[in-house]
């Protein structure tokens, strides 16, 4: 029970990823604040499987959104997990201003009001940890929002690591690799999928435990050396 004691925000955690991460976050030890955005039923049956969460809805499409999900954390805060993010499957030639400030507000607008907003209640040492994606360094067609909006995250990450580090504060970025969820089944086929599983080193996709683990390595005591990194959890997708 590593954080025994300590408040976690999770954004987006009702499914995938997400929900690994406050799952673990939970039985590590933490009371676990986690937003979600229109799957009440899942949030609900979350919070009911744990024994200190609370669900708080939020769209991330919207930052008017965000005084709200920090209402429950007002009395401190040590570890901030910027998870939830859209992905999207638009070319260069099919992208459009709207198509634009909505991905960028999603993956990167608002995770860097988030970190503005909770950095006068995260408490010294604590941990912020921002989920990227292998995709910035394997781009591909159709990816150029998905790409972008990340790739601005990461760097969000790194500036983050130089000033809050005074207060022993780290940021770093979680970059999964292929992650057995409902977002890459849904903009991926059958046949693809399996292909990456063959090329990773590991021989098999990722689950959303894989990187919950990371996440919460770096959410725990042992990483207090570690900022202003980019740990690529793909299982040796990339080498």
């Amino acid at each position: 029970m590593t954080l025994t004691g300590k408040t976690a925000l999770v954004t987006g955690g009702s499914r995938g990823i997400g929900r690994a991460i406050v799952r673990r976050l939970a039985a590590d030890g933490a009371r676990v604040v986690f937003t979600y955005h229109s799957d009440r039923d899942a949030a609900d049956s979350l919070v009911a499987e744990l024994d200190d969460a609370v669900a708080v809805r939020c769209d991330q499409a919207d930052p008017a959104t965000l005084p709200a999900i920090l209402e429950p954390v007002r009395d401190g805060l040590d570890i901030l997990v910027n998870n939830a993010g859209v992905a999207d499957h638009t070319t260069i030639a099919e992208v459009t201003p709207a198509a634009f400030d909505r991905v960028m507000t999603i993956n990167a607008k608002f995770p860097l009001l988030a970190v503005q907003a909770a950095g006068p209640l995260l408490r010294d040492g604590g941990r912020i940890v921002n989920v990227s994606t292998l995709n910035t360094v394997v781009a591909g067609p159709g990816m150029v929002l998905y790409c972008a909006s990340k790739a601005a995250l990461e760097q969000v990450t790194a500036v983050a690591a130089k000033e809050f580090g005074p207060r022993g504060i780290t940021a770093n970025t979680v970059s999964p690799g292929a992650t057995d969820t409902d977002m890459l089944r849904g903009v991926n086929s059958p046949e693809a999928i399996a292909a990456t599983a063959d090329f990773t080193a590991l021989g098999r996709l990722g689950q959303p435990e894989d990187v919950a683990a990371v996440v919460a390595f770096l959410a725990g005591p042992d990483s207090g050396w570690i900022t202003g990194q980019n740990i690529r959890a793909t299982g040796g997708l990339l080498i």
